[in-house]
């Protein structure tokens, strides 16, 4: 295995050892640096990244394990493998030594052989150890854009069949996301609403209408008013959409993922007051998934044309939910609604049917 790209630090403050040291690793042909203190050594660890430290314990100062035990708090350097150099070599000094986060331990005077060896398995273990970690980390991102293009599709499945198109969920998908974004300015959401639930929701909003699936093509495709009977019919595509849900849960256990898709699913027709479906939850019964993609959903269904009627205008959709704040809309999300109208506009007519 060629170790061209490798680096190892010598940490030593005595500079013979570390002269020594590095006409022994000079045959490995990596690059070293080096430090004559532990202060040193975390500063300049934290640029050269090494990827491997061979560390003297007895130092003034700052002693080797100590550097060591500063080392492995810093997460940007706790994976760097140290191997202890010292001619202290009783039990006791040996278990503080892998106690400080050690790998090894060499006794001095230590012999070249050894000391190439040593650092040679370690070199191969850490660079063995990052291919791993690319290999996952590639496979992880395949995985999530395979789940995201499956998710897409199953929200398709739902906007085509009732004529709308792939855009009405790139554009939900981005008003939630903006919509999440302002929430994470607002002390009240500080502590709920992070960067990763607007991500969770931004890839569960796609699924929020799957159970249109479910509902027959001649009240689906309806060009006129549907008649009550035809409505009820119709407001059963949420229990549906949860039903779906809850078989995805029952197969891959309650993910994050799938438990925000079930909230969006089942509660994005609840109101604020009370009389929404399909459990006429109110205020914060309703998840705040729901709440989020209850008027990300209205402010499009309301600005895009449909079978059964034509696209009103943006400042239509502004005035009819400002009116439905606390009646079927949070209004504290309307707040935040009226606050990124311009955001919204532009969403919309960026990603036009």
């Amino acid at each position: 295995m060629v170790f061209e790209e490798s680096t190892v630090m010598i940490v030593d403050d005595i500079v013979e050892n570390i002269k020594v040291a590095m006409g022994h690793l000079q045959a490995l042909h990596v690059k070293v640096v080096y430090a004559t203190n532990g202060l040193q050594a975390l500063e300049r660890a934290e640029k050269t990244r090494p990827n491997l430290i061979l560390m003297d314990v007895m130092m003034p100062q700052m002693g080797g394990f100590e550097t060591a035990k500063a080392l492995k708090k810093n997460p940007l350097l706790r994976e760097i493998p140290i191997i202890f150099l010292t001619a202290r070599a009783e039990a006791e000094d040996v278990k503080q030594g892998f106690e400080a986060g050690g790998v090894d331990y060499i006794t001095k005077p230590f012999n070249g052989e050894e000391l190439l060896m040593r650092v040679k398995t370690h070199l191969e273990l850490t660079l063995h150890r990052c291919r791993l970690e690319e290999q996952v980390s590639r496979r992880t991102q395949e995985i999530e854009l395979l789940k995201s293009s499956i998710i897409e599709a199953m929200g398709s499945l739902a906007e085509y069949r009732d004529g709308e198109t792939g855009a009405h969920i790139k554009r939900t998908q981005h008003y939630v996301k903006i919509l999440c974004q302002h929430l994470l300015t607002l002390p009240k959401y500080a502590e709920f609403v992070t960067q990763d639930y607007a991500q969770l929701l931004f890839k569960s909003a796609p699924l929020h209408d799957i159970g249109k699936v479910g509902i027959r093509d001649h009240i689906l495709l309806k060009p006129g008013k549907l008649t009550p009977e035809e409505f009820e019919i119709m407001k059963q595509h949420a229990a549906f959409g949860e039903a779906i849900i809850d078989k995805l849960i029952g197969i891959n256990g309650p993910t994050d993922f799938l438990v925000s898709a079930r909230e969006i699913t089942g509660g994005h027709h609840e109101k604020w007051n009370g009389s929404g479906y399909p459990r006429g939850l109110s205020g914060e019964e309703i998840p705040l998934s729901a709440r989020i993609m209850a008027i990300a959903d209205v402010y499009d269904a309301l600005t895009s044309p449909r079978v059964y009627k034509i696209a009103f205008s943006h400042q239509v959709a502004i005035d009819t939910i400002r009116d439905q704040s606390g009646k079927h809309f949070d209004p504290t999300l309307v707040e935040a609604f009226l606050h990124l109208e311009q955001e919204f506009l532009f969403i919309a007519t960026t990603l036009k049917d």
